[in-house]
C-alpha cells in the first residue's frame, strides 16, 4: 500500500544524503529527523502518555482498569551546558520500560521535572547581573527540547521545578509539618507538637526540672518545647569558608581543607544553624532497608553512613573539678578495653575544653612532654588550645580522620578512669570530630591503631587488654584490632580476664551501670541534617523571628514565602583567613523584605524573617509526590492519589511499604538524597498525610557512558573527535593533526574535551539510533565507553528493517499475505518470548540482539532481493517489539502497514506455546567427566535412545574402544556422562 507519511523535501534530502543513485525514501538521517519530529508533535497533541489519576481533574475511570505502574527517573539539574550522551542512558532505559508497559496493558505514569535551585546559577547571576530564575528557566527549556528530541514518554502536564514558586510554596509546607512536630520515642513515630504540649499542661509528662507546666514562663515553656521539634536551631560545627562567605557540605570541601570552588580555606566553627531531627528515625531507617527492593551495595551505604552499634556510654569525672560539675562522657562499643584507656581525647570543638583547661600547667607536664608535643611550646593551656584550635580549623573532616601524622596539645587536664581509679591525661586532638559520639573518647592504644599511633608520638602508657594471636607480637609494634580473650582487666570488684568480648562487654556494662558510671546505649554514626545554607537561589524559609531572637513559624495563611527581588546575589566575603567572621547572605540585604509586620495570633507585631534559605535537597525530598497532583491548590498531593501511585501492595509482599514502583539513578545518590527523602517521607506518614511508609520501593543505578579523551605532549587536552586512530604494527597509535597524542579513559566532560552531545548524535543519524546506541552498548547497570564511530552499526540495523518493509523508490509498504514458513514463525515466537522476558528485566542490550537476529533472519528470507515481501504476521510483531527501543521509526512503519492509531499502548505480540518447544535437542558428552562430542536427537526421545546414541556416536566408539562403560548417566536435556 501507499502512504504519505514521508515528505517528499524528506525523501529529497535522503536522497542527497546518500548522493547520486540513493533511493529517495531511503531511511536516513533527515528523512529519520522528520519522521521523529512528526511522531513527538503527534504524541504531545494527542496527550498520548498522559497517565490518567483515579480522581481529579485527570480522572479517566475507563483508562485506569491496568495494573498502575509509577517509574521515576532521578531529577536533573538544568546546567547551561545541557545533556551530553552520557545524561540520557537512565532516562531512555525507563522510557523503554515505560513504553513496553504501556503496550502490555499498564497505566503508566513517567513524569520528568527539574531540580533547578542551587549554586551554579547563582554564581552566573554574581558574575553576571543576570537573575538566577532568567538562567534556570532557559536552561530548563534547553533541556526539555533536547529530552522531547529523544522521543522519551513524559507526561507533560505533571513536569514540575524546584524553583516553581507553586511547588515550593508545598516545600515550605512541608517544613512546617516538620518543625510543628516531635518524635515520641514511646510510640516511635512523629506526633504534632501540639500533643505535646496538651501531655506537658496534663501532666502526662514531666518537666526537665519537675516544676508544674503552669509554674513556668512562657519563655521558659517555649524552650521546652523546642528542643523535641523535628526542625531546630542549633550552634552547630559547620564548614565556614570566609572567602566565599557562605558554610559548605562536607562535600564541598577538598581533603586538604579548601573550598572546591575558588580553593579558599575552609574552617570548623559553630554557627547557629537549622537543623533537621534525622537521627531519631535512625532505627527505622536502618531496619526498613530490608523492606526494600534496592541493590545490596546501596543498602550497605545507607547502614554504614547511619552507623548503628551497640555499647556503653562512660563518664570519666575531670580530677580537681567540682564534682557536681559535668563529667567527659564517652561512647564506646568496646567498654570490655576500660581497663587499657590510658588517655583521652576531645575534639577541638568540644564545649568542655575550655572548661576543664586549668590556667596554668600542672606540675610535671614537662618531664612529660614529648619533643614540645604536649604543650605545643605555649606558656600556658589556653595558648595551646587557641593555636591547635586554629589550625585544626584549616582541616577538612576527611583530612583529619585519614591523616596519619597524629597531633595534638595536653588541656592540662586530668580525667579518672573508672575503673581503675586512674588520672589520665587529657588531649585535644583533631582526629577525633565533634560530629561523631560524644566528640570524645577513651584511648585505648592495645586496641585501636590510632590510638596507637597517638601514644606512641606522645610517650604515652600502652596497656594491652586483648589477649593478641598467636604469631601477632612479630608483627611488630601495633594495636591488636581482633578478638580474644580479655587480660590486664581486673580491679577488686570484678575480673574480665579469661572472657570473651561478648561476655566481657555485658559484664563491665552491668557494673557501670551499679556504680552509676555508665549505661547500655545504642549510638549512631547519623549526625542531624544541617539544613541553613548561606544563599539566595534556594526555598525561603517559612519562619520569622521575633524580638526575643526565638523563630516563629509562619501560618499556611502566609505561604509562599518568595524570594525578593535583590541586587547582588552573593553572600558578604571576606578575608579568606577570616576566620572569626560571621555569614551575611545575600537576603540580608533586601531590607523591605526583611523587616516585616505579622499579626502570628497576638496582635500586629514586627518580625524579621529569616535570612538563611534551604539546601538544594528539599526540593529533591518530595517532588516524585508532586509529580502525582501537580495542579492541586489545596493539598501537596490528594490523598486517593497519593495510595493510588504509591500505596502499599500486600499481594507484593506481607510487609511491603508502598513507593515508587521503580527509581532509576545514579548510584552518587545512595547516601544523601535517598536518606533525606526516605526521612521526609516517614515524618509525612507519621502525620498521616502519606499512606505509604516508604518513598522507593524498588531502586536501579545504571551504569555510566564514559569516554577517551586525549593530550597532545604538552599535557593539553585536544578535541577527542578529531583524534584520528590507525593500526601500526598491530598497535593502535592516535594522532591530531598529524602529532601523536595520548588516550585516557573516564567521565565525559567539558574540560576534557570528549564531550558529545545528544544533538548532535540525532542530528548526524536519527534519535531512534542514539536511543538503540546506547541501549545495545550494554546491560543498563554497567558503566560502557562511547564511541561515536559505533552509532552507525545502530542506523544500519534499523535502515535493514526499512528496507524489509518499506520500498526505498515508492515508500510504498512491501509486506505480504503470505504465510511465513516454520522456521521463521519458529524465530519469531522464540524473539518474542526472549524479548518481554528481557524488557521486564531491562536487559534492553539483549532485547536488541535477539531483534536483530530476528530481521537478519527476514532479511534472508523476505529482503528486497526476493520475490515474496515479509509476511504481515511476521512484521507486524517487529514492529510492535522494536517500538519500545526505537518509537519513531516503529510509529512511522506501524502507519506504513496501514494502521491509523499510535501503537504505543498495543498490542505487544505473544509468543505462542507451540513454536517454543524444540524439534530436537544437544546432549553434550562427558566422558570421565571432559566433553568429548556432542549428539543432536529428537526432543521426545527416552532416556534409552539417548544413551544409544550418545554410545553409537563416532567419536565415543573410538575412544571406548570395544570397552564396556562402567556406568553411563542421562541427565534429560543436558548431558550424557560416561564412566569409563
Amino acid at each position: 500500500m501507499s502512504t504519505d507519511t514521508t515528505t517528499q523535501p524528506a525523501a529529497e534530502r535522503a536522497g542527497a544524503e546518500g548522493g547520486q543513485g540513493t533511493p529517495p525514501f531511503r531511511y536516513g538521517a533527515a528523512l529519520a529527523g522528520d519522521i521523529e519530529r512528526k511522531w513527538q508533535d503527534r504524541w504531545e497533541t494527542e496527550g498520548t502518555f498522559h497517565a490518567p489519576n483515579p480522581s481529579g481533574p485527570w480522572a479517566e475511570p475507563d483508562q485506569v482498569s491496568g495494573e498502575k505502574v509509577y517509574l521515576l527517573d532521578m531529577f536533573p539539574y538544568p546546567s547551561g551546558a545541557g545533556l551530553h550522551v552520557g545524561h540520557p542512558l537512565g532516562f531512555i532505559g525507563t522510557d523503554v520500560l515505560g513504553r513496553y508497559l504501556r503496550m502490555t496493558g499498564h497505566n503508566v505514569l513517567h513524569a520528568m521535572g527539574f531540580d533547578a535551585f542551587g549554586l551554579p546559577a547563582e554564581q552566573y547571576a554574581v558574575q553576571t547581573g543576570t537573575h538566577p530564575r532568567t538562567t534556570t528557566e532557559a536552561n530548563i527549556e534547553r533541556y526539555k527540547a533536547q529530552l522531547r528530541q529523544l522521543g522519551l514518554g513524559h507526561d507533560q502536564r505533571r513536569s514540575v521545578a524546584t524553583t516553581d514558586v507553586d511547588f515550593y510554596r508545598w516545600t515550605q509546607w512541608i517544613f512546617l509539618q516538620i518543625y510543628n512536630a516531635w518524635y515520641d520515642e514511646d510510640a516511635q513515630k512523629a506526633r504534632p507538637i501540639s500533643e505535646l504540649e496538651a501531655e506537658f499542661a496534663q501532666g502526662g509528662r514531666s518537666t526537665p526540672d519537675g516544676r508544674d507546666w503552669s509554674e513556668l514562663t512562657g519563655a521558659e515553656q517555649r524552650e521546652i518545647i523546642d528542643s523535641y521539634r523535628l526542625a531546630y536551631i542549633s550552634e552547630a560545627p559547620v564548614n565556614w569558608c570566609p572567602g566565599l562567605g557562605t558554610v559548605l557540605a562536607n562535600e564541598e570541601v577538598t581533603a586538604d581543607g579548601r573550598s572546591e570552588r575558588g580553593n579558599f580555606p575552609v574552617f570548623r566553627r559553630n554557627l547557629k544553624q537549622w537543623m533537621m531531627r534525622i537521627t531519631a528515625y535512625a532505627d527505622r531507617l536502618v531496619s526498613d532497608l530490608d523492606r526494600l527492593d534496592w541493590p545490596e551495595s546501596v543498602k550497605a551505604m545507607q547502614r554504614n553512613w547511619i552507623g548503628r552499634s551497640q555499647g556503653a556510654r562512660v563518664q570519666f569525672p575531670v580530677v580537681g573539678v567540682d564534682p557536681a560539675a559535668p563529667s567527659i562522657e564517652v561512647f564506646t562499643t568496646r567498654p570490655d578495653t576500660l581497663f587499657g584507656a590510658t588517655y583521652m581525647v576531645l575534639a577541638p570543638e568540644h564545649p568542655l575544653v575550655d572548661e576543664i583547661a586549668p590556667a596554668e600547667w600542672p606540675a610535671g607536664t614537662a618531664e612529660s612532654d614529648v619533643d614540645g608535643r604536649w604543650t605545643g611550646g605555649a606558656a600556658t593551656p589556653a595558648e595551646a588550645i587557641a593555636a591547635y584550635r586554629a589550625a585544626a580549623a584549616r582541616k577538612s573532616e576527611l583530612d583529619r580522620q585519614e591523616n596519619k601524622d597524629k597531633t595534638g596539645v595536653f588541656t592540662g587536664a586530668y580525667a579518672t578512669n573508672p575503673v581503675n581509679g586512674q588520672a589520665i591525661p587529657v588531649f585535644v586532638a583533631d582526629y577525633v570530630l565533634m560530629g561523631y559520639g560524644t566528640g570524645a573518647i577513651m584511648a585505648v592504644p592495645g586496641q585501636d591503631q590510632r590510638d596507637w599511633d597517638f601514644a606512641t608520638a606522645f610517650g604515652l602508657p600502652i596497656v594491652r587488654t586483648v589477649q593478641p594471636s598467636e604469631g601477632f607480637e612479630s608483627a611488630g609494634g601495633e594495636a591488636f584490632t581482633g578478638e580474644g580473650p580479655a587480660i590486664n582487666s581486673a580491679n577488686d570488684e570484678i575480673s574480665l580476664n579469661g572472657m570473651g568480648v561478648a561476655e566481657a562487654k555485658a559484664a563491665i556494662t552491668d557494673w557501670l551501670v551499679a556504680k552509676g558510671a555508665g549505661s547500655a546505649q545504642t549510638q549512631y554514626k547519623l549526625r542531624d541534617w544541617l539544613f541553613s545554607r548561606q544563599r539566595y537561589w534556594g526555598e525561603p524559609f517559612p519562619v520569622a523571628w521575633d524580638a526575643d531572637g526565638r523563630p516563629v513559624a509562619l501560618p499556611e495563611s502566609e505561604l509562599p514565602v518568595e524570594l525578593p527581588e535583590i541586587d547582588d546575589y552573593s553572600p558578604k566575603t571576606y578575608d579568606p583567613d577570616a576566620a572569626d567572621t560571621e555569614p551575611e547572605p545575600p537576603l540580608s540585604r533586601a531590607q523591605e523584605w526583611l523587616d516585616v509586620e505579622l499579626d502570628l495570633g497576638n496582635g500586629l507585631q514586627r518580625y524579621r524573617r529569616e535570612t538563611n534559605t534551604m539546601p538544594q535537597w528539599a526540593g529533591s525530598c518530595w517532588y516524585y509526590l508532586r509529580y502525582l497532583d501537580p495542579q492541586n491548590s489545596d493539598r501537596f498531593v490528594d490523598a486517593e492519589v497519593e495510595r493510588y501511585w504509591l500505596g502499599k501492595d500486600t499481594t507484593r509482599a506481607a510487609d511491603d511499604p508502598g513507593g515508587v514502583d521503580l527509581y532509576v539513578g545514579g548510584v552518587e545518590h545512595a547516601v544523601l538524597h535517598l536518606l533525606y527523602a526516605r526521612f521526609w517521607h516517614k515524618v509525612l506518614f507519621d502525620l498521616g498525610h502519606v499512606s505509604s511508609e516508604e518513598p522507593f520501593r524498588r531502586l536501579f543505578n545504571q551504569g555510566y557512558i564514559q569516554a577517551y579523551a586525549y593530550t597532545d605532549a604538552r599535557g593539553t587536552y585536544v578535541p577527542a573527535e578529531e583524534v584520528v586512530e590507525e593500526l601500526v604494527d598491530g598497535e593502535p597509535r592516535f594522532t591530531w593533526n598529524g602529532q601523536p597524542v595520548n588516550r585516557e579513559y573516564g567521565k565525559m566532560g567539558k574540560s576534557l574535551r570528549n564531550v558529545v552531545t545528544p544533538d548532535e548524535i540525532s542530528e548526524r543519524y536519527g534519535a531512534d539510533t542514539f536511543r538503540l546506541y546506547e541501549m545495545s552498548t550494554g546491560p543498563m547497570e554497567v558503566s560502557r565507553p562511547w564511541s561515536t564511530r559505533d552509532v552507525v552499526g545502530s542506523q544500519r540495523f534499523l535502515q535493514r528493517v526499512w528496507r524489509n518493509l518499506v520500498d526505498e523508490q515508492t515508500g510504498e509498504s512491501r509486506v505480504s499475505d503470505a504465510e511465513p514458513d516454520t522456521d521463521t514463525l519458529r524465530l519469531l515466537h522464540r524473539t518474542i518470548a526472549g524479548v518481554h522476558a528481557d524488557y521486564t528485566a531491562l536487559h534492553y542490550n539483549t532485547a536488541a540482539a535477539k531483534l536483530i537476529e530476528l530481521n537478519n533472519h527476514l532479511t534472508k528470507v523476505y529482503g528486497p532481493g526476493s520475490q515474496t515481501g515479509v509476511p504481515r504476521s511476521v512484521a507486524e510483531p517487529l514492529v510492535l517489539m522494536l517500538a519500545p527501543l526505537t518509537p519513531h521509526i516503529a510509529e512511522e512503519l506501524w502507519s506504513v502497514l496501514g494502521h491509523d492509531t499510535s501503537l504505543a499502548h498495543g498490542p505487544f505480540p505473544v509468543a505462542d506455546e507451540q513454536y517454543l518447544v524444540a524439534d530436537t535437542v544437544e546432549y553434550p558428552i562427558q566422558v570421565n567427566g571432559k566433553v568429548r562430542s556432542r549428539i543432536t536427537v529428537p526432543a521426545d526421545a527416552d532416556l534409552e535412545a539417548v544413551k544409544a546414541a550418545a554410545l553409537g556416536e563416532e567419536k565415543i566408539v573410538a575412544m571406548m574402544d570395544g570397552r564396556e562403560p562402567r556406568k553411563v548417566i542421562v541427565v534429560p536435556n543436558r548431558l550424557v556422562n560416561i564412566v569409563i
